[in-house]
């Protein structure tokens, strides 16, 4: 199999990299596994932060509707953690079966669908706590807030960026 470095000399990469497929997948799956363990620490705080909050005496005063979305939090974080640790074990899976740039495809979906499940984490959990030392109309004000700046700073500023910027992906 020959390599991009193989191939027609006027062939310049649009991103200035001179690199095999094979390169570019391992480089990718590294970037990949950077943003997951960022992700991963996230996480875990927040959940070691739910799981602590069950054993502290003012627990039981919570009411129904306060215990049932804690324990959809506590299923969220679960749901985040696993998610997030997907790509890694598919590569366990595929190890040395030459499939790095399927693991990288299915990490970066799975990346991305760990994010959705991070930030309705990190808003639920911030409401949590609102509606717990507030009132519940403090913690849908939360909610709004938090919501807004993820999607100012998640969705809408990195796709004006993309917009503007010249590098197109190779195929």
């Amino acid at each position: 199999m020959a390599s991009r470095r193989d191939s027609d000399p006027g062939d310049d990469r649009v991103d200035g990299r001179d690199e095999t497929e094979i390169e570019r997948a391992d480089r990718n799956w590294n970037e990949v596994l950077q943003e997951l363990r960022v992700l991963q620490t996230g996480t875990q705080i927040l959940t070691g932060f739910l799981l602590a909050l069950a054993f502290q005496p003012a627990f039981a005063e919570l009411d129904a509707g306060q215990r049932t979305f804690y324990l959809a939090l506590v299923v969220l974080a679960a749901l985040s953690a696993i998610i997030a640790l997907a790509p890694v074990a598919l590569h366990r899976v595929l190890f040395r079966r030459r499939a790095k740039p399927q693991v990288v495809a299915y990490g970066h979906a799975a990346l991305v669908i760990a994010l959705v499940t991070v930030a309705a984490l990190i808003v639920g959990v911030v409401a949590f706590v609102f509606d717990i030392v507030l009132d519940v109309g403090a913690s849908w004000i939360v909610v709004g807030i938090l919501a807004a700046l993820i999607i100012v700073l998640w969705l809408i500023v990195p796709a004006i960026i993309r917009a503007h910027h010249s590098f197109r992906e190779q195929p």
